[in-house]
Parts: structure tokens; C-alpha cells; sequence
């Protein structure tokens, strides 16, 4: 039986199907030791062998799933950042998260909150795929106070430079002297996007939280804190969601 090598890749726990396609682009994938760039490419894994970066892989056994209190200034990547950022697995190994997993999603490298790793590549894939619109929630401080007038608009949405932007929900949970407390729902996975919105109100983020995703609540966890999601939850999430 063939199956696409993106497809492949995602039940080895090396990724989500998304990012599979990326790594096939850069030439980090093999298959039989020839280099592939083709995306949409059809595999045998009963006789097809498969390297990603050098390194044999196949497909997991046993699926994991985790949520991470992921703290400021790590990005949302593994392996080494050419600038000498701090990646998750710098995280990893600071906090003792010895599985191998991915992140599903991003969070941005000034932001915190929940973030869940896995080896589900399906899953991971079924979480972000914008289609599915699964909801983010977010705690959120801006600069200065927001007024009436400005709130109406932001619950109306504006244009960006990549489209229209609307928050699924958005509310004011504080006013302090210079600044806003919001929560702020969405599903789109745009980067920075909740930034760039609040910006483009004259409201820069001082802060940003995210706080769930679906059924996944970040609950209690501190930053750097760390548990592993029961399987049902995630099946709650994305039951009926066929790519």
C-alpha cells in the first residue's frame, strides 16, 4: 500500500504533515538515499526506507501528547537558532522533557502560554489545520487604556497587510492606568497576528498569554511547568475531523 511521503513522515512523530512538505522543499528528506523534492510523492513503507537529516525514521508506537507552559524568549523550534536564541529544545532539556516530540502550532518568541507537543503528526495536523477553526484563547495586555469608540471597532475587525482579521471573541477584563487587560479568542494561525491587530489600534502588546486551544486548558501551569494531556481529551477535540 503507498502513502505520501508527507503522510509517512507525520506517523514517525517527526512532524506535522505541513511542516513535512517544508522539509521535503529544503532537501532534508531521502528516500532509498536519493535526495526528494516532490512534493505529493507516494512511498511504499514496506519497502521504502526513509531518512530525514541522515537518520532513519519510522513510524511511532506509542503517542504522546503534552502541555507545555512555554515561558518568553524560546522559540517555538527545535534544534539550534542561528542567532543563539533560546529553542524549545534548550527547554527541553532545562525542564527534563525527554520524549521526542513536536510542537503543534507556533508561539511567538515573545510570547507564553499553553503549547502542545506531541508525536501525533495526525493530530498536530487535524489541530492546525485552519479549516477546522480550533479556537485559541488568549490573555492579553495592551498599551494604554482603550476606549469605547476604539472597542466597537476591534469587535468589528480591520484590514492587515495579509487580509481581513476579526477576533471570534474579544472582551475587556481590566482597565488599569496605562494599560488594558483583554481576553482575546481566535482561530487564525497567522503569525504575530494578534499583535499586528492590536497595533494597528494603537494598542501595541505588552504582554501575551495564550491560555487554551480547544478542550486544552493551560489550568494551574507555571511557566516552564509541564503534564501529559489524557488521549481522550485530544480525541475530544478533533473527533469528526477528517482531512
Amino acid at each position: 500500500m503507498q502513502i505520501r511521503l508527507n503522510k509517512y513522515l507525520s506517523t514517525c512523530g517527526i512532524c506535522s504533515r505541513r511542516k513535512a512538505d517544508e522539509l521535503i522543499k529544503e532537501g532534508k528528506v531521502k528516500v532509498n538515499e536519493k535526495t526528494v523534492k516532490e512534493l505529493g510523492l507516494k512511498i511504499n513503507p514496506e519497502k521504502d526506507k526513509v531518512y530525514v537529516n541522515g537518520t532513519l525514521v519510522k513510524p511511532i508506537k506509542n503517542k504522546i501528547y503534552i502541555k507545555l507552559y512555554k515561558p518568553r524568549e524560546y522559540l517555538t523550534q527545535l534544534g539550534k537558532d542561528k542567532f543563539g536564541r533560546k529553542t524549545l529544545s534548550d527547554l527541553f532539556k532545562e525542564i527534563g522533557i525527554n520524549y521526542k516530540v513536536f510542537p503543534v502550532g507556533r508561539l511567538d518568541y515573545d510570547s507564553e502560554g499553553l503549547l502542545i507537543l506531541t508525536n501525533d503528526g495526525d493530530v498536530a495536523n487535524k489541530i492546525i489545520h485552519p479549516k477546522f477553526k480550533i479556537p485559541k484563547k488568549y490573555i492579553v495586555e495592551v498599551q494604554k487604556k482603550i476606549n469605547l469608540e476604539t472597542f466597537n471597532k476591534m469587535k468589528k475587525g480591520t484590514f492587515l497587510e495579509d487580509g481581513f482579521f476579526k477576533p471570534d471573541e474579544i472582551k475587556i477584563l481590566k482597565k488599569k492606568n496605562n494599560s488594558t487587560l483583554l481576553e482575546i479568542t481566535i482561530h487564525s494561525g497567522k503569525k504575530r497576528i494578534i499583535r499586528r491587530y492590536m497595533k494597528a489600534f494603537g494598542h501595541p502588546v505588552k504582554r501575551l498569554i495564550r491560555t487554551q486551544i480547544g478542550n486544552i486548558k493551560l489550568e494551574n501551569l507555571k511557566p516552564k511547568q509541564w503534564k501529559k494531556i489524557p488521549e481522550e481529551n485530544i480525541k475530544k477535540m478533533i473527533k469528526g475531523k477528517k482531512l
